[in-house]
């Protein structure tokens, strides 16, 4: 059994930093992505980061802006999203998610629809 578990998250002031780390346990068969997902109360999910197995590459949403970096450690079997220069628009429960393998794989990594294994979820909590 797949299971995720995020740790990480707080209460911060604005332009300050926060490092989540997701780990993830039961995962031998994998998928293209790995990611990171954000709910805010009254808004829908949207995806933050993913990163590729298969070649590494990462994605990030449009309000990253150069402000989040997302890595990997296979060895660990972890995620990790760094928030730099929060926002608090940022403020939302932060979820990581991964995928199973398929026969095929959408280029649209911030559709929630595309991972079958979720987290719990962190809160991120941030002030002006």
């Amino acid at each position: 059994q797949v299971q995720l578990v995020e740790s990480g998250g707080g209460s911060v002031q604005a332009g300050g930093s926060l490092r989540l780390s997701c780990a993830v346990s039961g995962y031998k068969y994998r998928g293209k992505y790995m990611g990171w997902f954000r709910q805010a109360p009254g808004k829908e999910r949207e995806g933050v980061a993913a990163v590729s197995h298969f070649d590494g590459s990462t994605y990030y949403g449009d309000f990253v802006k150069g402000r989040f970096t997302i890595s990997q450690d296979n060895a660990k079997n972890t995620m990790d999203l760094q928030m730099n220069s929060l926002k608090p628009e940022d403020t939302a429960m932060y979820l990581c998610a991964v995928q199973v393998p398929r026969a095929v794989y959408s280029d649209e990594w911030s559709d929630s629809r595309q991972y079958d294994y979720w987290g719990q979820g962190t809160q991120v909590t941030v002030s002006s």
